[in-house]
């Protein structure tokens, strides 16, 4: 029961982007310049954000935990910075998250989860909340860029991005793509605890004018265990009404964690 409740709640975290509809892959080819400024690559990143109100998807996720490997479909919707909604086949299993609250319940099971973030930080060994979760499923920097200082480099074919004074308890690496300077991966590492979360964002694409991920890769590891998750995104709308239907059913069991 504990390894569903894992997948449900890991699939809330990595799951909330995009699709494929009326979409066409975006270049990712350019040229380093090795004499690029920090301030210049977060200024061209600032401006590859992505903008929109509502978005709703299907997402196809590959999911892997040891020798546990499962794959499938999602219905995702999200109203940008309130809401973000889940919901598996027939509805048997649904979640919504808001800035403040974490919900899920499981018809299978008859159990319900109703808390905070807590769960989900301690799954992916990140505190999170909100908007550190929004960033990451759309290809922004899970903290803001302007609150730190930052020094750049180049790493094969992408600029690094690094805090001119890297924490000892979690230290942050964001690659930066050189033709359209959206994230190529984001490294969190926490070395006491022996975490490490890497987000890969293997392609991007367009949709209406958006540039968004098309396929990412997520590895959540702590320890000698390791999680990942390979997302592929089909049926994306920007910016239609979307409704969030969610109301845990009478008798269930909550879930203590």
């Amino acid at each position: 029961m504990m390894k569903q409740i894992k997948i449900l709640v890991v699939t809330v975290v990595v799951c909330a982007v995009y699709g494929c509809k009326s979409t066409k892959s975006v270049t990712d080819t350019g040229t380093l310049n090795t004499s690029i400024t920090a301030k210049q690559l977060i200024r061209e990143n600032s401006k590859q954000e992505i903008r929109f109100k509502t978005l709703q998807a299907k997402v196809k996720i590959d999911y892997t935990q040891g020798d546990d490997s499962q794959g499938y479909t999602v219905n995702l919707r999200i109203k940008k910075d309130e809401t973000i909604w889940l919901s598996a086949t027939l509805g048997l299993a649904r979640a919504m998250i808001t800035p403040d609250r974490v919900q899920f319940y499981d018809k299978i099971n008859n159990q319900y989860f109703d808390g905070d973030y807590t769960l989900l930080s301690n799954i992916l060994g990140v505190e999170l909340d909100f908007k550190k979760v929004q960033n990451l499923l759309v290809g922004e920097a899970i903290y803001n860029l302007k609150d730190d200082t930052y020094k750049a480099s180049t790493h094969q074919e992408s600029y690094v991005l690094e805090p001119k004074n890297q924490k000892a308890v979690l230290e942050l690496f964001y690659l930066i793509n050189p033709g359209h300077f959206k994230m190529d991966s984001q490294q969190l590492y926490q070395p006491l605890q022996q975490r490490m979360l890497q987000v890969d964002y293997k392609s991007y694409q367009e949709v209406q004018r958006q540039i968004v991920p098309e396929n990412i890769h997520i590895s959540a590891v702590e320890s000698t265990s390791e999680v990942t998750i390979d997302l592929e995104y089909k049926s994306v709308s920007l910016n239609e009404e979307v409704r969030f239907p969610f109301k845990i059913p009478t008798g269930f069991k909550e879930i203590m964690l």
